[in-house]
């Protein structure tokens, strides 16, 4: 259980801290692009979910379905680490702490910035670009891709 909070407190730090700063150093200004524009620094708030799916909602709608409904299900991955830490495996531990970080990240936006979420890097080609996207992010598709290569593991059965 120590290792899934100093991690998740640490990852949802490492994402307010980046926020902030692409708020003061990024916000009302032009895109910032680094190795021929493959890394692109563009500040955004995002009202919808991924890919900005959902901005147009209904305010209420969107405070419930993008807010309180994904609060609900970080709470119930948090009591069930809680109560069954002792029984997850290290590494399952570490892609559970990363999909909580990355959730509670992009939530705290959500509740504490009227339901705006900042988002600010954006990778790729020209030919073919990321949407805009922040660390919360990135924590929820690395935790999501470990869970994913883990659940493909294979138990190993010795014969007595």
């Amino acid at each position: 259980m120590l290792l899934f909070c100093i991690l998740s407190l640490s990852l949802i730090s490492w994402d307010r801290v980046s926020k902030d700063l692409a708020k003061e150093y990024l916000r009302n200004k032009p895109a910032r692009t680094y190795l021929h524009n493959s890394i692109r620094l563009e500040y955004v708030e995002n009202t919808g979910a991924a890919m900005s799916m959902g901005d147009s909602l209904n305010p209420t709608l969107s405070f419930w379905l993008l807010g309180i409904l994904p609060l609900t299900v970080l709470l119930i991955l948090f009591r069930q680490v809680l109560i069954h830490a002792r029984e997850i495996r290290p590494s399952r531990l570490m892609a559970l702490s990363l999909l909580f970080a990355g959730g509670t990240g992009n939530i705290l936006d959500r509740l504490l910035f009227d339901r705006h979420v900042t988002d600010f890097m954006n990778i790729g080609l020209p030919i073919l670009r990321s949407g805009i996207f922040n660390f919360a992010d990135v924590w929820i598709t690395t935790g999501v891709i470990w869970m994913i290569i883990g659940s493909f593991k294979t138990t190993r059965y010795t014969l007595h």
